[in-house]
């Protein structure tokens, strides 16, 4: 897709958000349901995932990590802005690897120690970039990705949760 051809779809969807600003709110929903052992089976745009506990809190390693699974969303998010900004703004990008790591203390996780925090204490994005542009153009694709990009932004703005639950 060219950037004339991502301007014209998107044309006519930035004019109806700009006409009736609340058509943009839109809920986003994940669902999952328990599964055998420790395992919870969620529902993605093209497959069933059973996550289950990380090596490291017990697990086998045989079902996918939630954790894994949160730097493969951060991964897949800035990927594709990246490649939308780039579209959007002629750049030619032969190629983009990007990578997550992020830092836990498995100690906060299992109760171990009550001081250690639970979750992500650092999150690392790289980019590697192949493509033939200036520094300027560098510099605009990067702060425009990460501006534009759903999860990292959610991640950095420290989004207030609600929790409710409620017996069937």
């Amino acid at each position: 897709m060219d950037g004339e051809a991502l301007k014209s779809i998107q044309a006519p969807i930035k004019e109806r958000y700009r006409d009736d600003p609340e058509s943009a709110v839109i809920t986003l929903e994940a669902e999952g349901r328990l599964g055998e052992g420790v395992t919870c089976s969620v529902q993605t745009g093209q497959a069933l995932v059973e996550a289950g506990l990380h090596p490291a809190t017990g697990g086998s390693g045989a079902h996918a990590c939630s954790g894994d699974m949160l730097l493969e969303a951060l991964v897949a998010c800035a990927g594709v802005t990246m490649s939308a900004v780039a579209t959007a703004l002629g750049l030619t990008l032969r190629d983009a690897k990007l990578k997550a790591e992020g830092d836990l203390d498995f100690k906060g996780t299992l109760g171990v120690d009550r001081e250690a925090p639970v979750g992500f204490r650092a999150i690392r994005l790289t980019f590697d970039i192949d493509g033939d542009l200036s520094q300027d153009e560098l510099a605009t694709l990067m702060k425009l990705t990460e501006r534009y990009c759903v999860v990292y932004q959610t991640l950095a703005g420290n989004p207030s949760i609600e929790v409710s639950h409620r017996v069937v």
